[in-house]
Parts: structure tokens; C-alpha cells; sequence
């Protein structure tokens, strides 16, 4: 462990940290690559009589949340913990997995080898790997943000001596379900969100589809390359999965259109953001891993599951839609083989992509019967009709880990760790403490 630089910012000292860690754990004594985090500590307090608390973000393939001084719920762990922000491996400012860095591993499929080692399994052996050094061999706390969950959910699965605790946010995987059934379950969910967007904004249903159409004839080329068909479009449904998204999606369609001397066009500013919002460049491994952090069956490949299940439902097919009179219906948080053509950020990564979507002997990530036997207390905030991570999935699990207490909520969509972030971890500890 490395400690790099301790600086302050609003009500906190912050102290960067370094780790090495095995690429493989199973080869302890191969190739290592780099781990960063960051820990917290409310100024005025000594750190070295706080408990940690380790947050694992949400993704896969983002860096922990990079905060101003106290915000959302860092205001609440920092009055009783030593916070640590991990940059999962590949993330952030950990040794980072992009169409800049992975050709250095070689070819397509020794690039695709070394994203096996990307998942869950390998971020908790990656947490356990560097606790001891922190916390002095003392267990911690884990606070699991959306895939940070799924991470957690392993945790309890295969290293639950390191857990004093275990609190989930939006993040309670299927412990069984294949990637085809999660995105069975998810279509149906996006439909209702998209209804419900337009039940608030009815307006924006003729302005969704004027964009459609005028995509269907003419694709448009973004800033810095990025092609934007319909279906990229649709894909801006991403946002009805968030607090404020519906209401962001909604700005964002009715500035769309600017009069030029060759007829209506998209605007500078509406691609531009379009842009901000679909490019994989800061986060491309969202996009090669989000199928296999699904895969558990050793036999079967993900094999663009997410495109397959939507061939089963016509509502989502754009052209089809425009040849009636219906709602355009965006998707959520679903990632396809276009993607990798439309994207620069991922075009290079096109044969890495399929390759990994063809890929079989994933490991199963979690362990029901040590889950049904579970002695860490555990709390979990299961979001009402959650567009990223399928209800009913979440709650048949929280019934399978023995002692997991569940607060089923529709105050908040999937980010109400952030949105309403003090209450709710507040919340969460107070079910795993028996206060409530």
C-alpha cells in the first residue's frame, strides 16, 4: 500500500491511497495491476479510532463518485466512519480498461481474457486483498451502490468474515437469473417508465417521434464521431431510470430542432448533449462487461442477450413505431453489437465485445446456500418498479439471505443513495442495528 497525498476540501481530509493487487488471484505471484481509493474523514476527527466503511459504486466500469467536501450520504457515514472510495479495478484512476490501454494486452482475445478477470469476484478478492492493511485485520463495513450490490451480494457469498456489515442500495441481484431473463424482466419495466414520461409530458411524444423519423432518414454525426441513429436515441431511456431523469429527457427533446436554409435540423447544442450523455468514453467497461456481470451459467455465452430479448418486443423497434401513430419507446440500461460501431470510444473494441459475448465457463458469483445461512446483518433499499434492476428479483432474493432486512420505497428511483442520500443510508443502518 502507498499512501500518495492527504489534502483537505470542505469538512474533510482526504488521503489518496495505491494498492498492488494480483490480476488473477488465483496466481498470487503473476501479473499485479493497480487499485486507487480514496479515504474520508470528517475534519476534527481521528481517523484511527473510526470503523471503515468501504463504498463500492455502481457500474460496472465507474470510479467511486468523486464528492465536494460532505455531499449526499458522505455526510452521514463521515460522522461515524473512516470512508474509503474504491476505484474498482479498470475504473477511475486504478490501471485503467480502454480502446487506449487494452491493445497493450495484445489481441482480441487476450484483451477479452483479461476483462474475465473484471467482474465481482475479482473486486471483492481485490477488497479483501487490501483490508488487512487498512483496517488492521478488522472486518468492515460495505456500502453497495447498484452493481457496488451485486459486489456486496458476493461479498456475503464468499468472504463474509470481512463484513461487520452490509448495506445495499437498488443493487439485490437474481441469484439465479440468466441474462436473457433479466432483460425479460426489463423490458416490460422500460415500457412503463417511458408511459409514465409521457403521461407527465404528453407533449413530448410527437416531439420524440419527429426526432426518430428525422434520425431514420438522415443519422447524425455527433462531436468527435459518435453516430446517432434511432436506436442510439432510444437508448437516451437510460435517463428514466434516475430521480430527475424524466424531467431531464424532457429539456432535452423540446430544444431538439433549429431552422436552417436547407430545412429543419438537429441543433448544435442537442447533439452536443446527446453526446455527453451516450458516449462510453469515460466508462467503456459498462459496455464490454454489463452482460457478463449476468453470466453464471458455465456452459452458456450472454450472447447479446439484451438485443435478442428485444426482437421479442416489436414496441421497441422504431421503424415499426413510426408507421403507426404510437409513443416511441426509449430503452433503459441495455448495450448492444451497435454500439460498438456507433461509438468511437468502443469501435476498437468491436471483436473484444463479441468475443466476450460469446465467451462460456463464467464462475456462478453467488452461493445461495451460504447466503440462506448468512449471519451478517445486512440492509437492503429496494427502489418500487427500479428500471435498472428488476423488483421482483430483488425481493425474492432478499427472502433467500437469512437476516436481510429490505426497505421497499417509491420515494426514490434507482439514485436515491445520492438523491436523498443522508436519509437513506441513515435508514439502512438503522435496520441493521435494530433501530427501526
Amino acid at each position: 500500500m502507498t499512501v500518495d497525498h492527504t489534502y483537505r476540501q470542505p469538512g474533510v481530509v482526504l488521503t489518496d491511497h495505491r494498492f498492488s493487487v494480483p490480476l488473477d488471484h488465483a496466481r498470487p505471484d503473476g501479473e499485479h495491476i493497480e487499485l486507487y481509493a480514496r479515504e474520508a474523514v470528517a475534519t476534527g476527527k481521528d481517523p484511527e479510532t473510526l470503523p471503515w466503511l468501504l463504498y463500492l459504486e455502481g457500474g460496472p466500469g465507474f470510479g467511486a463518485r468523486r464528492f465536494t467536501g460532505r455531499q449526499a450520504w458522505l455526510e452521514r457515514a463521515l460522522t461515524e466512519y473512516r470512508v474509503l472510495l474504491l476505484d474498482q479495478r479498470g475504473t477511475g484512476r486504478s490501471t485503467p480498461a480502454n480502446r487506449q490501454t487494452l491493445p497493450l494486452r495484445g489481441t482480441p482475445a487476450q484483451q477479452a481474457d483479461y476483462l474475465a478477470h473484471f467482474r465481482a469476484d475479482s473486486i471483492v478478492r481485490d477488497a479483501e486483498a487490501i483490508r488487512p492493511g487498512l483496517t488492521g485485520g478488522a472486518p468492515w463495513t460495505v456500502l453497495g451502490q447498484s452493481f457496488g450490490g451485486f459486489c456486496t451480494t458476493h461479498y456475503l457469498s464468499t468472504a463474509p468474515e470481512g463484513l461487520t456489515a452490509a448495506l445495499i442500495t437498488g443493487g439485490l441481484p437474481s441469484l439465479t437469473a440468466t441474462a436473457d431473463e433479466v432483460y425479460e424482466a426489463a423490458y416490460p419495466r422500460m415500457e412503463r417508465k417511458n408511459l409514465a414520461h409521457y403521461a407527465r409530458y404528453p407533449m413530448d411524444v410527437e416531439r420524440a417521434r419527429r426526432i426518430a423519423a428525422h434520425l431514420v432518414e438522415r443519422p447524425a454525426e455527433l462531436p468527435g464521431g459518435h453516430r446517432l441513429t434511432a436506436e442510439a436515441f432510444q437508448s437516451l431511456g437510460i435517463l428514466l431510470g434516475t430521480g430527475d431523469g424524466s424531467h431531464q429527457l424532457h429539456h432535452l427533446l423540446e430544444d431538439a430542432f433549429v431552422p436552417t436554409p436547407a430545412g429543419p435540423a438537429l441543433s448544435d447544442a442537442f447533439l452536443e448533449q446527446v453526446r455527453g450523455l451516450l458516449s462510453f468514453a469515460a466508462h467503456p467497461l459498462y459496455a464490454l462487461l454489463h452482460e457478463p456481470i449476468y453470466a453464471q451459467d458455465p456452459a452458456a455465452p450472454t450472447a447479446w442477450a439484451a438485443e435478442r430479448v428485444r426482437a421479442a418486443h416489436p414496441g421497441f423497434d422504431a421503424r415499426r413505431t413510426l408507421a403507426g401513430d404510437g409513443p416511441l419507446l426509449f430503452t433503459g440500461e441495455t448495450v448492444h453489437p451497435w454500439h460498438f460501431t456507433a461509438d468511437p470510444a468502443l469501435a476498437p473494441l468491436r471483436q473484444t465485445a463479441e468475443l466476450l459475448a460469446a465467451r462460456t465457463g463464467w464462475a456462478p458469483l453467488y452461493d445461495p446456500a451460504r447466503l440462506a445461512a448468512n449471519e451478517v446483518p445486512v440492509a437492503a433499499a429496494v427502489y418500487h418498479d427500479d428500471l435498472y434492476v428488476d423488483t421482483a428479483h430483488s425481493l425474492d432474493t432478499a427472502s433467500r439471505i437469512r437476516g436481510l432486512r429490505t426497505w421497499v420505497t417509491d420515494e426514490f428511483e434507482h439514485d436515491g443513495v445520492r438523491a436523498g442520500g443522508p436519509r437513506v443510508l441513515d435508514r439502512l443502518l438503522a435496520l441493521v442495528r435494530d433501530d427501526v
